[in-house]
């Protein structure tokens, strides 16, 4: 059975232009100064139009003003209906803007989205595009302890982001001087921290 769900397409165009901050080696204790963004951006393809760099779209049909996706064995629910579309962001704390930037910008190459103002919020912060979706961070005071946390990120509280070859992330890991943890179940996924702590997994799709 298909289940059409209809999301709106009146949304105005954004710019992703890319922003100047310092590098990740002057910003991230132990890493190697030849670190170049150019070369460490697996999460990105510089150019592509948002929402196609990590993963496929689904199956869509245009209707008027409307996009129409089939959800292919989706069974209709007798639960509240109030027009789930997807996760639009993750809120992430820093405790210092620009070395989180030089990690995720930089390191990690996602793109900020520059259409998100910064200046209407009482802390400074940066949205980070992840395919369609964001990354929020705010540079506001961390209420969770950084100490005593699990070495592997998957049991700890997590955002996972989808990525096309986890090999390539891991020797980028691995010469910035990241730790990291492989997944416990054998799939192709790696765990790594933010400079704050906050625990990332890294999953390979087709």
């Amino acid at each position: 059975m298909a289940m059409r769900c209809l999301v709106s397409l009146t949304s105005p165009s954004i710019s992703r232009d890319q922003v100047n901050s310092r590098g990740f080696s002057s910003l991230v204790p132990n890493s190697p100064n030849s670190i170049s963004p150019e070369t460490l951006s697996p999460l990105s393809t510089r150019g592509a139009s948002r929402g196609t760099r990590l993963l496929g779209r689904p199956r869509v049909s245009i209707e008027g003003d409307l996009r129409t996706r089939e959800v292919d064995g989706a069974e209709e629910s007798d639960g509240p209906d109030f027009g789930v579309v997807s996760i639009h962001h993750v809120g992430l704390l820093c405790e210092n803007l620009e070395r989180s930037l030089a990690f995720y910008k930089d390191l990690l190459g996602l793109e900020i989205n520059e259409a998100r103002p910064n200046d209407k919020l009482p802390y400074r912060g940066a949205w980070l595009w992840v395919g369609s979706e964001m990354i929020h961070l705010m540079e506001l005071p961390n209420p969770d302890p950084l100490t005593g946390r699990p070495e592997h990120g998957g049991r700890d509280r997590h955002a996972c982001i989808a990525i096309r070859d986890v090999s390539k992330l891991k020797a980028i890991f691995d010469k910035a001087g990241i730790s990291y943890t492989l997944s416990r179940s054998g799939r192709p996924a790696i765990f790594a921290r933010d400079p704050d702590g906050n625990a990332l997994e890294f999953t390979q799709v087709e």
